[in-house]
């Protein structure tokens, strides 16, 4: 009998139980609103993950792990797009740059990281591809789906919870006229000031999710710390004056430019 079905009955924990239960080897195809994702396994293992949309190839995936720098990165661009993932791990070994556990460390991270953003996915349409193994020239692992699947159960527990908190991301932010935390004390995190650098009426939470690049479960996240905090509540916003949030640039870590953020944030709620 064919896997296949809807998220809405069927969600992402439930379908690695089973793969994981049956000792399935193939390729789960997760076609979501978006995004298609294709996640491979052998004999109820991990063994490879993609994201349709998104460049999944070793050379990138080091180098969003700092394992490569920007040079190596863009020498390898110039000079080895001919050459497989394999081939480039190879060559990376034999070079002394990295060590075979090195690579399979952060593939693994990131196969486990598509993973993670799966269990966000509740719509969409599943199928299983029996015995379709990812391409001979990607590396792939092997990842017991035990972890997996309670880090899964989890999520949804807090995807549920934030839903409830959150029903609707089409509501704008605004700071709230007393805020509930001594704001010169404040410690946000990059992602935070992120989101916090789009607050204002015309913006919805949605826009500013695709402005910072933050799924569902993220951009949830994120708000419902700020609405605990008392910095923000939720505001209507004017459908006229939307617009998607053009991109800026945020604070760092550094800490002058933190303060006279948190100088601008102050003010700012002040005048409302």
């Amino acid at each position: 009998m064919a896997l296949r079905g809807n998220l809405r009955d069927f969600t992402i924990t439930q379908l690695l139980n089973l793969i994981k239960l049956a000792n399935k080897t193939g390729t789960l195809v997760v076609e979501g609103p978006r995004e298609t994702a294709k996640v491979a396994f052998r004999d109820g293992k991990l063994s490879y993950a993609q994201i349709d949309q998104e460049d999944g190839s070793l050379s990138i995936v080091l180098y969003k792990a700092k394992k490569l720098s920007p040079g190596q990165y863009k020498s390898i661009q110039q000079n080895a797009t001919h050459i497989s993932d394999k081939e480039l791990g190879l060559l990376l070994i034999n070079a002394g740059y990295l060590s075979q556990e090195d690579i399979l460390t952060n593939l693994q991270q990131h196969f486990i990281n598509i993973i993670q953003r799966l269990f966000t996915w509740v719509e969409g349409f599943f199928h299983f591809d029996n015995d379709v193994l990812p391409p001979e020239d990607r590396i792939s692992i092997r990842l017991d789906l035990g972890n997996l699947i309670i880090e899964g159960s989890r999520h949804m527990r807090e995807w549920e919870q934030l839903q409830d908190e959150i029903p609707s991301l089409d509501m704008a932010l605004k700071f709230t006229d007393h805020p509930g935390t001594n704001l010169r004390n404040v410690n946000l995190s990059v992602e935070e000031w992120r989101v916090v650098s789009y607050i204002k009426q015309t913006n919805t939470m949605r826009q500013i999710a695709t402005a910072t690049k933050m799924n569902d479960l993220e951009i949830r996240r994120i708000v419902y710390g700020l609405l605990e905090a008392g910095l923000v509540e939720t505001a209507r916003i004017d459908d006229g004056s939307a617009q998607v949030p053009s991109a800026r640039v945020f604070p760092s870590q550094n800490k002058e430019e933190q303060k006279s953020l948190i100088n601008r944030l102050i003010t700012r709620i002040r005048s409302l």
